[in-house]
């Protein structure tokens, strides 16, 4: 592909675009694996959907933004953000005429970011396409966020079969390829990073853990808002307060929907720690470390998988069944006693934590990105 002036032997100027932290774990492995070939130029946009939590991610992976919109709000609508991220990109399309716009997942950004390069004849890379819940409003609004942006692209990366045959589901079948999760690819490599850093600091930061089982939980999604983001702390309050030998780390968003009912439900108890979002290399350490993940994350659903945890995922639906199907996931809800009986069963039943534990991952094999530089 070459725009005006240019020579097919030119190398294909990619825009990423990035907006949050989710988003950046998982390009940031493409971003690297791009830029690290001559046959591309790449350059990155972060919009700071999040900020805090996008920058850490972008620091710990030695990417530093070309353009930065700097977008984010105190409790911004999504009509607002909607708004203010496509006039900003217009200006940045406009400044780096790329050949394509890479984006990755579900996310606000992700949308628009494909709408403003389609209103601009630049053709869209789409990376973890063909994700589906079958629900519209849940995850909302990354549900509809990816089939929009699913009907924008042009180059469709599905990490796994059940992906792709989503997208032909809707018609969606050229330039569809199977390449595997990138966040497993960013796993790895956050893993390798930590250990050639050396990863005694990490250690004592999670001193307060000692040798004691420890449960990851975290929780962020819209639709929990209210009423299902209390049933989920009270039903951690019910198992950490009949299991005092066992402490539970809260990494707590930092939205105020989140916030205030998590500490309000669960700042009293001695061995629940609700901590400040953690760097990535902490996350990855502690997920390591952890005996069983309760989350409404998608990504989580991914990683802890590739380290052998069990996750027990606070949602109805999810677009990620493949690790439902395999067994490494279960789906739970928010309801107190399912969720609290579950977890109870998997720190009490060593056959039922084993055999969540040794299912295979199926997300890929750590060479996603590679996969994707070899098609583009």
């Amino acid at each position: 592909m070459s725009g005006p002036g240019r020579s097919v032997s030119d190398p294909m100027r990619v825009l990423c675009v990035l907006g949050t932290r989710p988003e950046a774990i998982k390009l940031a492995p493409v971003i690297r694996c791009l830029g690290a070939s001559e046959r591309f130029d790449v350059r990155v946009c972060a919009t700071g959907q999040h900020r805090e939590l996008l920058d850490q991610v972008l620091g710990f992976f030695s990417i530093t933004p070309d353009y930065d919109l700097d977008l984010m709000r105190p409790d911004q609508s999504l009509y607002d953000l909607t708004a203010r991220c496509l006039t900003g990109l217009r200006e940045v399309l406009l400044d780096a005429r790329p050949d394509a716009v890479c984006v990755q997942g579900d996310t606000t950004t992700v949308f628009v970011a494909a709408l403003a390069a389609a209103y601009a004849h630049i053709p869209v890379i789409h990376v973890e396409a063909g994700l589906r819940s079958g629900d519209r409003e849940a995850p909302f609004p990354e549900e509809m966020n990816r089939v929009l942006t699913g009907h924008l692209a042009r180059w469709h990366f599905a990490p796994t079969e059940r992906a792709r045959l989503a997208l032909a589901a809707e018609g969606i079948t050229d330039q569809v390829h199977v390449v595997g999760n990138t966040v497993i690819d960013a796993l790895l490599l956050a893993r390798d990073l930590v250990s050639s850093g050396g990863a005694g600091p990490i250690a004592e930061h999670f001193a307060y853990l000692g040798d004691r089982r420890t449960v990851l939980v975290t929780g962020h999604r819209r639709e929990s808002f209210g009423g299902p983001i209390e049933q989920v702390a009270l039903a951690i309050a019910d198992v950490a307060s009949a299991r005092p030998d066992t402490v539970f780390v809260y990494p707590v968003h930092p939205n105020p929907h989140v916030l205030e009912p998590i500490h309000r439900l669960l700042g009293g108890l001695p061995n629940v720690h609700l901590v400040a979002p953690l760097d990535y290399p902490y996350l990855v350490w502690l997920l390591e470390r952890s005996h069983v993940v309760v989350t409404d994350s998608g990504g989580l659903q991914e990683e802890a998988p590739a380290l052998g945890k069990p996750v027990l995922v606070t949602r109805d639906v999810t677009e990620r069944q493949e690790g439902v199907d395999a067994g490494t996931a279960r789906l739970v809800g928010t309801d107190r006693a399912r969720l609290g009986g579950e977890l109870a069963r998997l720190l009490d039943d060593e056959s039922a934590w084993q055999a969540m534990a040794r299912a295979v991952n199926p997300y890929g094999d750590g060479h996603a990105s590679e996969r994707i530089r070899d098609l583009l």
